[in-house]
């Protein structure tokens, strides 16, 4: 499994407030480089999907269940 990891923040919040957070989706059938080369198009959905809300940052890696777990 595939997680496209991504940090969003309230677009009219300032560079110092603590409106941002982190998020996940989590894909069962894609590789490493299908999550890398899919994850703007899902990322401008999300964004669509959720008004208000900006991406600051992603990247894609293997799910780790310890992580998950502790």
């Amino acid at each position: 499994m595939i997680e496209l990891l991504f940090v969003t923040c309230i677009a009219a919040a300032t560079p110092q407030s603590e409106s941002c957070r982190e998020r996940s989706l989590v894909f069962t059938d894609v590789t490493p480089m299908m999550c890398l080369l899919g994850a703007q198009p899902q990322l401008a959905k999300w964004v669509q999907e959720h008004p208000g809300q900006q991406v600051k940052s992603w990247k894609c890696k293997a799910v780790s269940f310890a992580e998950r777990d502790a």
